[in-house]
């Protein structure tokens, strides 16, 4: 079994960054399934800024997500504190491969654009969704080596 060497230099620091990140993704959901809507002025609003298009943030989609990014945020913790074993370096690499996705596509959206998506969104997904996901994905990825 392999486990994180603290050696490398920011490894533990940036596998500590994504178990955080992770949580606060999972509390964010968690107060959208309220039907609050911050930081847009309505559902509309919120789901065009943050996935370019009009989708539901009822509870019954947020919450599964909420609770998937609970318990990736408990592997990727386990796994820096060198617990969890094979099952926490797992979840960890699956982390890392969806971040990474998401940059990959968010990099195709910067790429060729998206119509509809409303002024926020190609702005967020340039500046912030796509190189966060870059850069989180690729410390979860050496987390998970």
């Amino acid at each position: 079994m392999a486990v994180i060497d603290i050696q490398r230099p920011g490894t533990a620091t940036g596998a500590r960054a994504v178990s955080a990140l992770l949580a606060v993704l999972a509390l964010a959901h968690v107060y959208w399934a309220t039907g609050l809507t911050w930081p847009a002025h309505d559902e509309r609003g919120l789901s065009l800024a943050v996935l370019g298009s009009v989708v539901s943030f009822g509870p019954s989609v947020v919450l599964p997500l909420a609770a998937l990014e609970g318990l990736a945020a408990l592997a990727v913790s386990a796994r820096v504190r060198r617990r969890g074993g094979r099952t926490a370096q797992l979840v960890t690499a699956a982390v890392a491969g969806g971040m990474l996705l998401r940059a990959a596509v968010g990099l195709v959206w910067i790429v060729i654009g998206r119509d509809g998506s409303g002024a926020a969104f190609p702005w967020l997904n340039a500046f912030l969704y796509t190189p966060l996901c870059l850069v989180f994905g690729w410390a979860a990825l050496r987390a998970a080596r």
